[in-house]
């Protein structure tokens, strides 16, 4: 029988990195920003989206669980270092979606690695 964490396109850690990135991205758009952290939210929220997607395409994709945790971090700290911390919602949805960015790709690197290993015994 074969591992659902192994088949394309059904782990629900990728789907909430795919969720998780669309939500931060679009978020400027009911809150208050600044330029920088506009473009910030857009971009870091677009990346996690694409590469949960691919994670979701290829689930033996390690590399793309730890690309998804650094992507996390760096929207956890991005209110300080582009200054848009007193932008109350635009902050707490960097914070928030962050720490749930991590926790997401966390959460798959096991399921990733199962993959990993099968796809490379099978060669």
């Amino acid at each position: 029988m074969s591992d659902l964490s192994t088949r394309p396109w059904v782990r629900w850690q990728d789907w909430g990195e795919v969720v998780f990135g669309i939500v931060v991205a679009l978020s400027p758009l009911w809150f208050d920003t600044s330029t920088a952290a506009l473009w910030t939210m857009v971009v870091l929220g677009a990346l996690v989206a694409l590469d949960g997607i691919a994670s979701l395409a290829m689930p033996g994709m390690v590399y793309s669980e730890w690309i998804q945790m650094v992507l996390g971090v760096l929207l956890f700290i991005s209110p300080w270092v582009m200054s848009y911390t007193e932008m109350t919602g635009a902050a707490w949805t960097s914070w928030i979606g962050g720490v749930l960015i991590v926790l997401a790709g966390a959460a798959a690197l096991p399921a990733a690695n199962t993959a990993h290993q099968r796809a490379a015994g099978q060669h």
